[in-house]
């Protein structure tokens, strides 16, 4: 499976601005924090806006805030807001999938696999990330 460096950074830059709602932040401000290039950041935040996962102000008192709050948002809805379906097969959204023979059952095990996936992605939010014990119990989340 593969993480992409867009829902990588995306999950930074949220956190980023989880971390403090109170105060808007600028994409060079999170650049510099995450160590994030930042023209990458910039299109990433661009997309995170257009999903609602962020809002953006201009002007010396704007900068990005969260779009709604920290709990409301989870892994899954990041992932999805940056790179459309959580899994494909070389580009392809498994709804569709079917093979012949003896591969016939293969399609299935993908598509549990983006269940499982979405499952521990969605029920997991920038809260839960940013609490005390997250950072130290990754087996707790694999066990979700």
């Amino acid at each position: 499976m593969h993480i992409s460096a867009k829902a990588d950074y995306a999950t930074r830059a949220l956190l980023e601005l989880a971390s403090d709602p109170g105060r808007p932040l600028s994409c060079e401000a999170i650049a510099s924090s995450q160590e994030i290039p930042f023209r990458f950041l910039k299109s990433v935040v661009g997309e995170l806006r257009k999903a609602g996962l962020v809002r953006s102000q201009r002007g010396c008192e704007g900068g990005y805030w969260l779009g709604r709050p920290a709990g409301e948002i989870s892994l899954l809805d990041v992932v999805r807001a940056v790179d459309g379906e959580l899994i494909t097969l070389r580009g392809a959204s498994l709804a569709a999938l079917d093979y012949p023979g003896p591969a016939g059952g293969l399609p299935g095990v993908w598509r549990r696999v983006e269940s499982e996936a979405a499952a521990v992605l969605g029920g997991l939010s920038l809260a839960a990330l940013l609490a005390d014990g997250a950072r130290e119990q990754p087996s707790a989340i694999g066990a979700a």
